[in-house]
């Protein structure tokens, strides 16, 4: 799946939640309710990290690992589109200046 199409899916499930917390009489999530959510599963995401390092012990961390990976990313994708960032561009911007900063030649450059 590229990315455009990661981001069209996460706003259907966000879209989703919306209105399941309509229907249970809840307010939907504003941005500053998804990023608390998004801190909660990076810090799950450490957890399983740690886990898998063997540094803690938590259950089939492996397994569950990719499941987290996923929902930062889900996180990420949403406020993204919320604040109408576009999140290949911005990438390419960043990852070009580490480059830069490195000294390194990008992969797509040629001589």
């Amino acid at each position: 799946m590229d990315l455009e199409s990661l981001r069209r899916r996460a706003v259907a499930i966000a879209d989703s939640y919306d209105r399941h917390n309509i229907a249970a009489g809840r307010a939907v999530w504003n941005t500053g309710d998804l990023a608390l959510g998004f801190v909660g599963d990076v810090g799950d995401l450490a957890k399983l990290v740690m886990a898998v390092d063997g540094r803690r012990e938590i259950a089939n961390a492996r397994e569950r690992l990719g499941h987290e990976l996923a929902d930062c990313l889900w996180s990420i994708l949403v406020l993204a589109d919320r604040y109408g960032v576009d999140l290949a561009a911005e990438f390419a911007r960043m990852t070009a200046g580490i480059e830069e900063h490195l000294g390194n030649r990008r992969p797509d450059e040629s001589d």
